[in-house]
Formats: C-alpha cells, sequence, structure tokens
C-alpha cells in the first residue's frame, strides 16, 4: 500500500523549494549574463543549444524559444554528436551547453573541436567548478540550490532554475533586437496570435464579382435579387463612380416588412437604405473588424478606400471562420 501522505502539502513545499531556487538564481544574473547575451547578439550563425538528460529536455525548450523569439536557434543532441551531428556547428555559430555538474561525459568529449572550430562557448551549470564552465568562454551558474526531491536526486529545482535563465537570455535578446509582436506572429502563421496580426480585413473580404452593389434607383425586386445572388446577407449602393451611398440589409427587409406588412416592388432601395453606414478599411486587422462587428452589434462591413468607394465587404462569418478571435 501507498503511503499515507498531505498531496497538497508536498505539493506547496515543491513549489517552495523551487521558489527558493530562482530566488539564488536571480543573486547569479552579473556582467556574465551581459557578456552573453553580447556575444549571442554578435553571433552570425545559429544559437546551438546542447545537453544530456532532462538538461537535454530543457535545453530543446531553450532553443524552441530562442527561435519564436528572433534568435535562430536549435537543439543538438551531443550523444549524437560525437556520431556525424557535430556536423551541424559551424564557425559563426554560439553553443550553449547545459549540465548542472559541469562535468557531462558527452559534451566534454566534443570540447576538442568545439575549440578548434572556434565557436565561443557559453554553459550553464550548478557552478563554475566543472570541466564545462573551466572551458566556457561564459560561464553561468545556477548557485547552490537544492532539488525539490526528497531524495537530493532527480532534477526538479535545478532544471526549473536553467529553464527559467534560458527564458531570461531569450527575452534579454527579444528587447535588444527591439522584436515586436509582429515579428512573432510570423514565426507563428498558424497560431491564434498570428491569426490576429497577420490576418488583414483584405485578406478576407469579398470582392469583384462577389461583391453586391446596386445603384440608388434599383427597385427593390432588383435588390432582394442582388442579396439573395450574392449571399452575403446584404447589398451596398454605390453612385456612378462607386462611392458607397448606403447598405441595405436582410435585417433591414424585416423591419421594413414587420413596419409596412409588406413593401413596394418597385421601391428604389434608395428610400429605404441605410445611409451612411459604419465602414472599415482594408487595411484594418481582422480581429478589428469582430471587435467593432460585437460593439456595435452588426454583422458586416463595406470596405471602401480613401474616395469612399466601395472595394469589398466582410461578414462576422468570414472572420469566425478564418479562426480570428
Amino acid at each position: 500500500m501507498p503511503n499515507q501522505i498531505d498531496f497538497q502539502k508536498v505539493a506547496i513545499e515543491t513549489l517552495s523549494i523551487e521558489q527558493q531556487a530562482l530566488a539564488v538564481l536571480a543573486q547569479q544574473i552579473d556582467e556574465r549574463f551581459s557578456r552573453a547575451c553580447e556575444i549571442i547578439l554578435q553571433c552570425h550563425g545559429r544559437l546551438v543549444v546542447t545537453g544530456m538528460g532532462k538538461s537535454g529536455h530543457i535545453g530543446r525548450k531553450m532553443a524552441a524559444t530562442f527561435a519564436s523569439t528572433g534568435t535562430p536557434s536549435f537543439f543538438m543532441h551531443p550523444g549524437e554528436a560525437g556520431h556525424g551531428d557535430l556536423g551541424m556547428l559551424v564557425r559563426g555559430d554560439v553553443l550553449i551547453a547545459i549540465s548542472n555538474s559541469g562535468k557531462s561525459d558527452e559534451i566534454m568529449m566534443l570540447m576538442p573541436l568545439i575549440k578548434h572550430l572556434g565557436v565561443p562557448l557559453i554553459t550553464i551549470s550548478g557552478d563554475d567548478k566543472g570541466p564545462m564552465p573551466q572551458n566556457a568562454d561564459v560561464a553561468l551558474t545556477l548557485g547552490e540550490i537544492h532539488e525539490a526531491c526528497p531524495l537530493g536526486l532527480a532534477p526538479t529545482s535545478s532544471t526549473t532554475a536553467t529553464l527559467a535563465l534560458g527564458d531570461a537570455l531569450a527575452v534579454a535578446l527579444l528587447e535588444a533586437r527591439g522584436f515586436t509582436a509582429n515579428d512573432f506572429a510570423m514565426s507563428h502563421p498558424a497560431g491564434a496570435l498570428g491569426k490576429r496580426l497577420l490576418l488583414h480585413v483584405k485578406h478576407l473580404m469579398h470582392t469583384g464579382a462577389e461583391l453586391p452593389k446596386v445603384s440608388p434607383d434599383t427597385p427593390m425586386n432588383k435588390v432582394l435579387y442582388e442579396i439573395s445572388n450574392k449571399r452575403l446577407g446584404l447589398t451596398t449602393i454605390v453612385d456612378d463612380n462607386g462611392v458607397l451611398l448606403g447598405i441595405f440589409t436582410d435585417g433591414d427587409l424585416r423591419r421594413l416588412i414587420d413596419k409596412h406588412q409588406g413593401f413596394d416592388v418597385n421601391l428604389p432601395v434608395s428610400e429605404v437604405m441605410t445611409k451612411n453606414p459604419l465602414t472599415i478599411s482594408q487595411e484594418a486587422r481582422a480581429v478589428e473588424a469582430l471587435e467593432q462587428m460585437n460593439e456595435k452589434k452588426i454583422n458586416q462591413f463595406a470596405v471602401v478606400n480613401d474616395q469612399q468607394q466601395v472595394i469589398g465587404v466582410i461578414g462576422m462569418h468570414d472572420l469566425i471562420q478564418a479562426g480570428v478571435n
């Protein structure tokens, strides 16, 4: 039978120990951290991250974070590097090597070749006494921290601190590069943020033959045909130069029927259209269009250019279908 323990108490104790580890790490941030950032910023190649075992798992995440925040990076497995993958590392790269003990045999085996290539080496270890930090251009240390594992064996606090140090490097480099949310979106086009920042109205709006539009003297029977044929729930009303005069929606139709118990099919649309309707620019972000639709409680926008000519129509369905939220 398993021991009877207070699981919540253990969880809180674990988090407390790891918080202490981060506090210790914060005291280790000094000119070495600044030097590491400068070396990476001066790199003309890629930032290569390596580590064995749990350090390797942390290294993979670090490399992914660097790559998504403006620092080209990838992970190199030190064991595989000794069997050919060291070819991933070339002059002009920078190497971050992670080992809590600073003694990883797999990484130390690569040291002569790393030195031969002239690749700057940044190490992350518990202290600076091991052979890895002793051979490093910059030796970043975690400080004297205690593992949350009660046996003191499983990497817990040390991996948390290493991950946090990697995040600190990534954020410092991000700010130094002037990396923006738009830059982030460029490397995350399939994600929610990418859609919020990269999709604009012009990418989703209906144009050309799909664009519903009629002249102001068009009778209602033909207006209804245009709305039905284009399947967008409205039509724009434009003058001879394509300038927007108003819109007429299927909602306007329902309200017209309710008010007058029907309508004259020969009635010109100019007499019942909504004048000066809300419009949007094709350069507006799609998420802005959705937010404005929700705020104004409308389902469509006429898209106009600087001359107020209609160039498209965009509906809430288009935005939702594109995954904008």
